[in-house]
């Protein structure tokens, strides 16, 4: 089955169930040249987000599996308080009215040079979040190591570094999703080692690990309610008011602009 199927059919599928308003996806495999698959199968979401294939792509014919890559989808509704920060292959970060939301992908077993950039990416992610101190912090996604394994350098790493930060775990504040995020029935593996983490816990209304009927992943998905102004500048709130039958729909009539000027 090809991917932009795969990624269809399971998104397809979590959007009717859960209706989220951010998905931040890690592992999508996909070419630069394909990363309008989201746009294109999820009109009602825009997607900032990056290929971890480029250089590889860039060098000739595509040889082996695809790998890689991370991306955010965005609720269109959203779009008036949304803000690019940064994107790389390794993380994401979007600001989101009051929120930084940070989706990032650690380096997996076998990376040359491994714990060395567990650090540079978590340095790098800091200061861009440093450009943004008036803003809070929901960080996420797959740390590829079980941070509560203290003997590891790599979860020493994350936890330093979210200790130094004062973010606090979802799995510590919902004790109860404790639990092994990746499962890997052929190669009887399972471990936890995706996360989400917050500067501002209070915010954090619900964290589940959910086990969907459609998953071709072997990764379960983490989703979590976060509470976000979601104000405009002047003070006008975002989101409709649901009670108001009349929509007001706002856009720009160039039959009406100084065209001249322009």
């Amino acid at each position: 089955m090809a991917v932009n199927t795969i990624v269809k059919l399971q998104f397809l599928s979590f959007i009717t169930d859960y209706k989220p308003d951010l998905f931040l996806l890690q592992e999508h495999w996909l070419t630069p040249a394909n990363l309008y698959i989201f746009d294109t199968f999820f009109a009602n979401y825009f997607s900032i987000g990056s290929s971890a294939m480029s250089k590889c792509v860039g060098q000739g014919m595509l040889r082996g599996r695809p790998f890689g890559g991370t991306i955010i989808l965005i609720k269109n509704d959203l779009r008036q308080v949304t803000h690019t920060v940064h994107c790389d292959e390794h993380h994401v970060i979007v600001k989101v009215a009051n929120y930084l939301f940070v989706n990032v992908y650690m380096p997996c077993q076998g990376t040359a040079d491994r714990i060395t950039m567990y650090d540079d990416i978590l340095r790098y992610i800091w200061a861009w979040c440093e450009q943004h101190d008036n803003c809070r912090i929901f960080f996420a996604g797959d740390c590829n190591i079980n941070l509560d394994n203290g003997c590891d350098a790599r979860s020493t790493c994350i936890n330093d570094f979210s200790l130094r930060h004062s973010l606090t775990r979802c799995d510590d504040t919902f004790t109860q999703t404790k639990v092994a995020t990746y499962v890997n029935i052929s190669l009887n593996h399972n471990s936890q080692i995706d996360y989400a983490a917050s500067s501002s816990p209070e915010d954090i209304v619900n964290f589940e690990v959910l086990d969907p009927d459609i998953n071709f992943s072997d990764h379960l998905p983490l989703m979590a309610t976060v509470t976000v102004n979601c104000s405009l500048d002047n003070g006008r709130h975002l989101l409709p008011d649901n009670n108001n039958s009349t929509a007001i729909q706002h856009q720009l009539r160039w039959d009406y602009a100084d065209r001249a000027s322009y």
